[in-house]
């Protein structure tokens, strides 16, 4: 038997690892969000738009109504600020160790708090898949609502009788075909159509808004409940809804790991270019909406501002193609990154090959089961509510906030350790009591509910 030398044992090693890279490396450029680097800035712009400006927007109005004026319009702000601040600590530290980029979210957490346990890779794993895959549940929902609204205003003699659940199905269908499109870059049509309809449809509700308000808007501007009880659940509610309206943060990593990026032009240069931009169009939105919406409607407006808008009828029916347009888009912004983790476990740990059949299979069962919670609980309301404080307040106030302490360890007192804290402490408040109130919320309406109707 051959005896090897040193020199031959430490050869096979360096061939080895040099395999177990070339394996890694085809893994990644076959994954959805690693498989392409060409994007543009102005990509990061859409992304982002298509990403925020969406479902929450138009529960704005409706967390008015819970809030009232002078406490909902200051919280829109202040989480605007604070979410505007840790979107730019999670673009700065997307190439934190020179010449490594942390493409995705999990993979920050992971290197900041080390590999020991993998602590940072579960704490944000599961909560950035907890808004991921909440966001393509209320965009199911809401895609169903849109589209049963739209059809009832072009033709109600044909379309009234037709069941909400119905419509779900028929947007999840629809995702079950996009889904198969290989990977984040290649979204880029869609995404730029879905974030231009957001904006559009925006624009819609407050100028309807206008218009209904100009013909009649209430004297006074009472929040909705009245009792002690009442109140502080709908607060709960309404500042998870406005949480939910900031999602962004869940998948900014992987928008920015579509952008090429070099020592000397790093990819956070033009992704910060276009989050700005982003971010401008958000707040005129947001604020847009809200303030009209509760200006026309008060009290009473629907946790949908466009199910309250009623005439014209052709414009409504516009807005709500606008909006189911927009959110066949956002879906598949949040969705494109729960392919990327389901396909590298299946890839990796199962050591199943990459093939077009495992992303057919892989993806068509997630969207399936996406669309069966959405058609059982389409609770509108109540889901912003819920999800906006249970997981999106970490990955959007929280969590971006707690790496960059960890990583850049900022001095007791400067600007970014008062920051950071005052983003963690707002956020920890929110993820605490928002929750409370979308369950309540739901459980109010699941009373008057009936499945599958």
């Amino acid at each position: 038997m051959a005896i090897m030398s040193e020199n031959d044992v430490e050869r096979q090693g360096g061939v080895a690892r040099a395999n177990e890279d070339a394996s890694q490396e085809n893994i990644e450029n076959w994954l959805p969000i690693s498989a392409s680097r060409k994007a543009k800035w102005w990509y990061s712009t859409f992304h982002n738009v298509t990403a925020m400006v969406g479902a929450g927007v138009l529960g704005l109005p409706f967390a008015l109504s819970q809030l009232g004026w002078g406490p909902g319009i200051t919280v829109i702000i202040v989480s605007w600020l604070v979410t505007f601040y840790s979107l730019w600590q999670l673009v700065q530290m997307h190439e934190l160790v020179p010449g490594r980029r942390f493409d995705r979210y999990f993979a920050l957490g992971e290197h900041v708090f080390g590999s020991k346990g993998r602590v940072g890779y579960w704490i944000i794993m599961i909560q950035q898949l907890i808004v991921q895959v909440a966001s393509t549940i209320v965009y199911s929902v809401t895609g169903g609502k849109s589209l049963k609204k739209f059809c009832e205003i072009v033709d109600p003699a044909v379309f009234e009788d037709i069941r909400q659940s119905y419509y779900i199905v028929f947007f999840v269908c629809l995702q079950l075909i996009l889904s198969q499109i290989p990977n984040f870059n290649t979204l880029k049509g869609i995404s730029l159509l879905a974030a231009l309809m957001s904006v559009c449809y925006s624009m819609v509700a407050f100028g309807s808004s206008l218009a209904k308000g100009f013909e009649h808007h209430p004297t006074q501007y009472d929040v909705r409940s009245h009792t002690p009880a009442g109140i502080t659940f709908d607060i709960f509610n309404a500042l998870g809804t406005i949480a939910f309206a900031f999602a962004g943060h869940s998948v900014v990593l992987e928008i920015q790991a579509t952008l090429p990026s070099t020592e000397e032009k790093p990819s956070k240069v033009p992704m910060w270019r276009g989050v700005v931009v982003a971010y401008s169009i958000v707040i005129i939105c947001y604020l847009t909406v809200a303030v009209s919406g509760y200006w026309a409607f008060g009290a009473v407006v629907e946790d949908d501002v466009l199910v309250s808008l009623e005439r014209p009828a052709w414009v409504i029916a516009t807005a709500n193609m606008m909006v189911f347009l927009h959110v066949i888009g956002s879906y598949q912004v949040f969705a494109m990154p729960v392919f990327d983790t389901m396909e590298s476990c299946l890839v990796q740990n199962f050591k199943l090959p990459p093939s077009r059949n495992l992303r057919i299979i892989a993806r068509s069962i997630y969207v399936a089961l996406v669309g069966l919670v959405a058609v059982s609980f389409p609770f509108f309301g109540g889901l912003l509510g819920f999800f906006g404080g249970l997981a999106f307040t970490a990955t959007s106030y929280i969590i971006p906030c707690v790496l960059w302490i960890k990583a850049k360890k900022p001095k007791v007192g400067s600007f970014h350790w008062v920051a950071s804290m005052f983003c963690i402490t707002l956020g920890c408040m929110i993820a605490i009591v928002a929750p409370i109130g979308g369950i309540r919320t739901i459980v109010v309406s699941i009373k008057t509910y009936k499945f599958y109707s």
